[in-house]
């Protein structure tokens, strides 16, 4: 499906669980395709002034004060942000990410830029890009995304890898961690999933225990275990319950 988002010149949306590695996924395709990231990070209250562009104010100032003839809304005093410069610097991998995180104000902002891949600025005019920029939108479905975003990008679901999967991609960005090491790591990180966990670790964490694993070229015993859940549980309720649950992660499976 990447591919063909990259040769129709439409966005891809990825949706899934929180943690699945949708994140990484973008982040993995600009580095594959040599290309910049764009990163756009979505909040409620997400606007315009943060995610399409502004002004500099304060130059436009100064440069009126001092009484010289210019357009304050020339492009010497716009300010770009992360989807004009996509518009603008399309070899580029676009990442608006979490977007069920804005609001649904923000999503009708979004929209002529997904279908047209332009920007209108009502002091300037239509910046359009070249050709499409390749655009990912990651989702973890806080709450319903719009018909109308939906119909304009190609669609992935990512759920959670099975455990073949999971200890490749450990293994790929922890080389150094030992394959028995590695697998007891995966194979903890999965139980915990299963565990009805307010915050179940993700990918994320599979890989920073791993990681932290073999920095301390830690065994995996109940000490270590225990000390290190930090990494992978990230609330207090939950730590409470691993705890008492403790050996079920240090025991090997059967």
């Amino acid at each position: 499906m990447v591919d063909l988002a990259s040769q129709m010149g439409r966005p891809l949306l990825l949706e899934g669980p929180s943690g699945t590695g949708k994140t990484m996924l973008a982040e993995a395709l600009a580095q594959g395709l040599g290309r910049p990231l764009i990163r756009l990070s979505c909040y409620e209250g997400l606007g315009a002034n943060e995610a399409l562009y502004d002004w500099n104010y304060h130059a436009q100032w100064v440069r009126m004060t001092q009484n010289q003839a210019t357009d304050p809304f020339s492009e010497e005093f716009l300010l770009e942000r992360p989807l004009l410069r996509a518009v603008r610097h399309p070899d580029s991998v676009l990442l608006i990410d979490e977007v069920d995180r804005a609001d649904e104000a923000f999503e009708a902002l979004l929209l002529e830029y997904l279908s047209d891949f332009q920007i209108s600025l009502p002091e300037h005019g239509t910046i359009r890009a070249g050709h499409p920029p390749l655009t990912v939108l990651t989702s973890n479905r806080q709450r319903p995304i719009s018909d109308a975003l939906r119909r304009r990008c190609l669609y992935v679901f990512v759920d959670w890898p099975d455990r073949q999967r999971e200890e490749a991609i450990v293994g790929y960005h922890v080389p150094e961690l030992r394959t028995d090491l590695r697998d007891r790591v995966v194979a903890a990180v999965r139980r915990l999933r299963d565990w009805d966990l307010i915050k179940p670790p993700g990918l994320a964490e599979s890989v920073d225990w791993a990681r932290a694993t073999a920095l301390k070229e830690a065994d995996w015993s109940r000490d270590w275990v225990e000390r290190s859940l930090g990494l992978v549980i990230k609330d207090a309720m939950d730590l409470e319950r691993v705890r008492e649950r403790i050996e079920e992660l240090v025991a090997p499976e059967t």
